[in-house]
């Protein structure tokens, strides 16, 4: 079968890299107050590679440098991917916090110290999984810079009782015990890797949030629906698949869509494939006219209601 081609089946088994478990958050003005002499940073996380904006009175803020933030959890380390004066993101981000402080060695020295106890912590409470007989796949363990809890993120295929599980570790650490479940993509975020684009995957590197990636980004964008090509390390499909797909979907209002009745020399011809890169559309006769196939041009194009039509010469 040519990669080009697709079966009912073949889209099947293409649905089932679908994310179903990412939802869209609904976008809101909000009403965040600030002064004249605020900045804003977009500062990283580093223990779930998420970025939020932060503002400050600090102007001498630099990327990379190491800061404190507050979080729900208390405060945190942060990385500073540097300044930023986009308003609509600044607008549109849900909280506005205050940087805390640029971390001191103190900061520093602590979530040095932190990042040790992580690897000890995270052998141990994978043996305790082991010993417990639970179904789940331990992830990452997190320190918070106060050591106000310990988080661990973890993958299952399903619900899964944890109870007695922190029990046995709030004992042995002597602190508050917390486990989330997470997705298969937040797992890859977490743990970083390349894409097969070479590039740091975009997940845990350029992307704020996750939205969900359907298989009709790569139909809209004549991307070959092989599932070897558009999925990611994650098992799903690409996040870069939505990159363009809206700038797909704008072109081709201009367009009669994939399916749709067009008329070559008041013939009728039947719309197959649309490139906008090329701005070129492929069309064959519905009649087994002569020609049997043609490629036009977007300007031989004409559009009267909802019926294009072409004159071409033979």
């Amino acid at each position: 079968m040519d990669d080009s081609t697709y079966t009912t089946e073949n889209l099947d088994n293409l649905k089932a890299l679908e994310d179903d478990t990412t939802s869209i958050k609904k976008r809101t003005k909000k009403n965040h107050k600030f002064a004249d002499d605020d900045f804003f940073y977009r500062i990283k996380i580093p223990y779930n590679q998420s970025s939020s904006i932060f503002k400050t009175k600090n102007p001498a803020i630099t990327k990379g440098m190491l800061v404190v933030i507050p979080t729900i959890y208390g405060n945190e380390i942060g990385i500073c991917q540097g300044q930023t004066s986009n308003m609509e993101e600044i607008q549109y981000q849900d909280n506005l916090q205050d940087i805390v402080r640029i971390a001191t060695e103190k900061d520093r020295s602590r979530h040095a110290e932190n990042i040790k106890k992580e690897v000890k912590a995270f052998d141990i409470t994978k043996k305790k999984i082991l010993e417990h007989k639970l179904d789940m796949k331990l992830i990452s363990a997190h320190y918070f810079l106060e050591d106000s809890k310990i988080l661990f993120n973890f993958t299952s295929d399903g619900r899964v009782d944890f109870r007695e599980l922190v029990k046995d570790l709030a004992s042995i650490f002597k602190t508050r015990i917390e486990l989330r479940q997470i997705g298969v993509r937040d797992e890859c975020r977490i743990i970083s890797s390349y894409g097969q684009c070479g590039k740091h995957l975009c997940c845990g590197n350029v992307l704020n949030d996750l939205t969900p990636i359907t298989i009709k980004m790569a139909k809209e964008q004549n991307i070959t629906l092989n599932s070897q090509k558009i999925s990611g390390t994650c098992g799903r499909l690409l996040c870069c698949l939505s990159y363009e797909f809206n700038a797909y979907m704008d072109e081709k209002k201009d367009y009669p869509r994939e399916g749709s009745k067009i008329f070559v020399n008041q013939e009728p011809y039947i719309v197959t494939e649309i490139n906008i890169q090329t701005k070129k559309i492929r069309a064959v006769s519905e009649k087994n006219s002569d020609p049997a196939f043609v490629v036009l041009d977007r300007k031989q194009l004409k559009r009267e209601k909802n019926t294009y039509s072409a004159t071409i010469e033979l």
